[in-house]
């Protein structure tokens, strides 16, 4: 039999008209029995999302204060939901518990979790549903990464039995039994992970859009819809600032070979677009999928005769940054040059200044330098591997545009080529690209 989970994303969870639509959705085939939930987001543009304001709470107790004021904002919320749902039941109760628990755990990864765990709360009541806590079911391991075997094996044992299972997104526990939450937007994860355990056939992920875009809407208008990518793809494209679906969230489905779907909860009817692994790909005929990136990067240049001759040479310069817990994106290079690329909110106070005078005393470069305001613009394609004059076409389509090529650096697989540009040349690069290889809207 199909199995699919569904995820729903903040939007799909903002208030209870859309909750509604939300239970329709899962109605409408039998074979959505795992849902999985994130706390709700904006309902319009000047609304705060409710994981927001659980960051506030726990702001007023690192202050030492009580939650009571700040809290009531998070009660309203769900009060609002409740209202609009109709359902009749004493939510108020469950809020009064978590407000106490907030308090006593004083912890902001539970504090924040709060909002994934109390809209799970309502979607259950509102499917009829089995409720199942992600604290029972999703372990963390002692280096952080998720225990795989025993959630596999929690997840199957709570759900044997159950027509239909809510889960809350988000978060899990530690090997100490504190809750621990995944980075923001990590419902994708948790959605991801109860897939596999599963053995889901499809994972669908519901929100706001209808799919990937070739690229960001808000720099070219109408961009091409991605029909089908792979995992491969869609993990360079979310890595480089393309977010619909969280990055790591695609780990968990590609061990097990499971599809996703991206869905849009407002126009179910859309396609969306399907991302799958190598062997199921289907190739579109475009040499490009998509293009993404991200601004404000800082590239440290190195440059030293014989370089390459010298053993532990990189590795002398990158001790450097870690001790100083600086990671790195990027680290093009050449016979007697090497480059650093660094997100710049990493570099900051002292640490810069730390980091050249460790350089200068490690390795003794004869000319080290600085370039910031930096971004970062990933091409990426499967066709590009097997198309003759992809990179011509990208740096003759920047050239044109009268843009200058601060980096380039091409991963090992080929699907991939990363530039850097200058900050304020970030826009017409994208367009560039995307009308080299889209043409015009």
């Amino acid at each position: 039999m199909s199995v699919k989970v569904c995820k729903f994303g903040g939007t799909s969870m903002a208030d209870g008209n859309i909750i509604t639509r939300v239970k329709w959705i899962v109605g409408q085939d039998p074979a959505r029995k795992y849902i999985v939930v994130s706390a709700p987001g904006k309902r319009y543009s000047k609304d705060t999302k409710v994981t927001d304001l659980l960051y506030k709470c726990h702001a007023d107790l690192r202050a030492g204060k009580h939650i009571t004021e700040s809290f009531a904002l998070v009660r309203a919320r769900y009060n609002s939901i409740v209202r609009e749902l109709n359902l009749g039941i004493d939510f108020d109760h469950i809020l009064d518990e978590t407000e106490e628990r907030i308090e006593a755990e004083n912890s902001e990864n539970f504090t924040a979790s709060r909002g994934e765990y109390l809209c799970a709360r309502l979607v259950a009541e509102v499917l009829g549903a089995k409720f199942v806590d992600a604290e029972d079911v999703i372990f963390f391991g002692d280096d952080g990464t998720t225990d795989d075997n025993a959630t596999d094996k929690a997840i199957r044992a709570a759900v044997e039995g159950a027509d239909l299972v809510v889960f809350p997104g988000f978060y899990g526990k530690t090997p100490e039994g504190k809750v621990k939450t995944f980075s923001r937007g990590g419902s994708d994860i948790t959605g991801a992970i109860v897939a596999r355990a599963v053995g889901a056939s499809v994972y669908e992920n519901w929100t706001d859009v209808s799919g990937f875009l070739a690229c960001d809407p808000r720099i070219v208008d109408s961009p091409k819809r991605i029909k089908s990518i792979s995992y491969k793809e869609l993990r360079e494209l979310s890595y480089m600032g393309a977010n619909v679906l969280h990055s790591e969230s695609i780990f968990p489905v590609r061990s097990a070979g499971i599809p996703v779907q991206i869905k849009n909860t407002f126009r179910p009817e859309d396609e969306g677009t399907e991302i799958v692994p190598i062997s199921r790909y289907v190739p579109s005929g475009d040499i490009v999928t998509g293009i993404a990136g991200m601004k404000n990067f800082t590239i440290i240049s190195i440059e030293k005769s014989m370089m390459n001759s010298e053993i532990g040479f990189m590795d002398k310069v990158l001790d450097v940054l870690a001790r100083e817990h600086i990671s790195v994106e990027h680290v093009p290079s050449g016979i007697d040059t090497m480059s650093l690329v660094i997100e710049s909110e990493q570099l900051t106070g002292l640490k810069t200044e730390r980091v050249l005078e460790g350089i200068k005393e490690s390795v003794h470069p004869d000319l080290i330098r600085i370039t910031e305001n930096i971004a970062l613009i990933a091409t990426v394609g499967h066709g590009m591997s097997s198309s003759v004059g992809t990179a011509a076409r990208i740096f003759a389509a920047i050239a044109h545009a009268g843009i200058n090529i601060r980096i380039i650096d091409q991963g090992s697989s080929e699907i991939n080529i990363i530039l850097g540009v200058k900050n304020e040349d970030y826009e017409r690069t994208i367009q560039a690209i995307y009308y080299e290889f889209f043409g015009q809207s």
